[in-house]
Parts: C-alpha cells; structure tokens; sequence
C-alpha cells in the first residue's frame, strides 16, 4: 500500500518566515494611509518652518511704523474702507500704527506654536509620571494622588488661568519672556491630572500581566519594571493625547490674548517673542470694519493650525489603536 506524502509549496514557507511588523511600524503604514493626517502634517511642517525662519520670511520689520500707512487694506484691494488703495508692500495691509499685518502674523506664528508644545512637554513629564506611580503602587499613594487630581480637576481651566495671568502678571515671574514662563506654568498646572488618569488607567490593566510578573519573578527593581516594561506600552495613548491637547493650548493663549492676557507686548525687535496670533486679534476686533485682515488673518491661521493638530491627532489614535489593525 502506497503512503501519500505530503509536500509544502515552497512559496508559502517564504510567506511563513516573513518577521511580522512591528507595532510602530504598523503604525506608520496606516498612518500614511490616511491622507487627512499626511496632508496635516506637510501644513505643521510648514508653519514650524515660518517660526523658525521669521526673521527670513517676514517682508518687514513687525515693529516697524509707516507714517501715512495706518489701516491700508490688503494689496488686491482697489480702495479700503478708509479710502485708501491696497499697497503691494504690505500683503494684507497695517494696522492702526502703520505696521505691516502679514510680518506680525508671521512672527506670531512663534508664539502660538511655542505655547502648545511647551505646556505639553512640562504635562508630560508631571502626567507620565504621576501617572505610573499611582497605577503601579496603589493603595493610599493612588488615593491621595487621584483626590488631589480631582481638586485640580474640579477648578475652571478658563478661570484658574485668568486669575494667574491677572494676580501675576506684573510680577518679576510674569515679566520674564514677555509673561511666556507664567503663561507655560499656569497651562501646565491644571492640565496634567488627565494625562496622570490616561496613564494610570493603562497601568492598572497592565501590573498584572504577564510580562510585569515575569520581571518581578527574576528581580527586576520596580523603577526598572515601569519604565521599561510598562511605559513603552502606554506610549500609545499618551501620543494621541498629546497630539490633542497642542491645539487646546493654542486656542487658550488666543483667547487670553484676545482678553488682553496674553503675551505683553514687544518694543524690541531683536526679542525672539514679539507678539502673538490672539494680541493681533485684540487689536484686529476694534478696527474690524476700517481693515478687517487684521482679524481674519490670524484667525485664519489659528484655524488651520488647530484643524491640522486634530487631524494629526486623528491619525495617531487611528493608527495607534490595536482594534484598527486588520481594517
């Protein structure tokens, strides 16, 4: 009796032994699959490039006042609503000073984007780690942490930062950078209790799985286990938080600048830090009608800014989300 054997086609031992890709790695293929996120992140990469190179870019000086030229409308515009005709020196006209609008929202670009990485760096440094402790130590360190969590949480955002700005802002701490570091500090206080929650929630999921009690089994020191065996699992949600949290922060330095609280305003044009996107609104808003480009214009641009943030955003918690995998 004859014994039928089996062969393998040697095409699909080539597929078998293919290494499977990594997380980051798949990550990065669906990422690039979303044409949204692609294109919002060309649109950051552009105007981190106008932050960088101002100085370059910018086609006048944004402190610079032209006698005469108070409140001309954009270059394609005949005649303004002052009378004046549009001047191709200045794109999209002055201000009331005579200072050039596109210059100023160039250099504003600085500071809008600066105020939603920096608070973001200080959260997550204070979320990540606070974070880890609680989920990973329990017991009464995750109790009066998270309670004292919830009293921060409980306080207005909007509020806290308008009474720091306000008690603080003519002190020797709210003058330095032109009131930025009291602007990072107040941002940063009461925002780091959800990334201490996102992050202790995937802790608490996480102690008890395998891996970590391997490591405790051959005596890995517990810093050692949360930061290299935990962590690295959590990254992805803190990505995705962070990727969402930029534009909050750009919309919170626009609103407190619109209010006034904003950035104090620069007489130097050697300061790195001049003005920002919401002081040029604060101006544009009383002279709406006699050139209106000084408020659109930075408020087109934080529009953009923040709709690429979310996009980005998106695009992370799409491509970071294990369930989106097989899709």
């Amino acid at each position: 009796m004859a014994v039928q054997t089996e062969t393998l086609d040697p095409t699909s031992a080539v597929v078998l032994s293919r290494p499977p890709r990594s997380l980051w790695r798949d990550a990065w293929t669906r990422f690039t699959k979303n044409k949204m996120a692609v294109a919002a992140t060309f649109v950051l990469v552009f105007f981190i490039l106008v932050a960088i190179f101002a100085s370059v870019l910018a086609p006048h000086d944004p402190l610079k006042i032209y006698d005469g030229k108070g409140y001309l409308p954009p270059a394609w515009q005949a005649k303004g609503p002052t009378g004046q005709a549009g001047d191709p020196r200045f794109i999209f006209g002055t201000d009331s000073l005579g200072r050039d609008v596109l210059s100023r929202v160039i250099y504003g670009t600085r500071v809008s984007l600066v105020v939603g990485i920096v608070p973001v760096l200080i959260i997550l440094l204070a979320g990540v780690g606070v974070g880890l402790i609680a989920g990973y130590m329990g017991g009464k360190v995750d109790n009066l942490t998270m309670r004292f969590g919830d009293i921060l949480y409980a306080f207005p955002d909007l509020l806290f930062f308008i009474i720091v700005m306000t008690a603080l802002r003519d002190t020797p701490a709210g003058q330095m950078l032109n009131g930025l570091v009291l602007l990072f500090v107040a941002l940063a206080i009461v925002s780091w209790i959800g990334l201490a929650r996102i992050v202790r929630g995937q802790v608490l999921s996480l102690k008890e799985k395998e891996f970590v009690e391997a490591g405790r089994m051959v005596g890995a020191r517990h810093g050692r286990i949360m930061l290299r065996h935990i962590l690295p699992n959590c990254l992805g949600p803190i990505i995705v938080y962070t990727a969402l949290r930029i534009p909050g922060f750009i919309i919170t330095e626009a609103v407190l600048g619109y209010l006034g609280l904003g950035l104090r305003p620069s007489t130097r044009s050697t300061d790195y830090f001049i003005t920002s996107w919401g002081a040029l609104m604060l101006d544009g808003q009383s002279a709406i009608n006699a050139q209106p480009w000084l408020l659109l214009a930075p408020a087109i641009a934080v529009a953009v800014v923040v709709l690429a943030f979310n996009f980005v955003g998106d695009g992370l918690r799409d491509a970071l989300d294990p369930r989106m995998r097989d899709r």
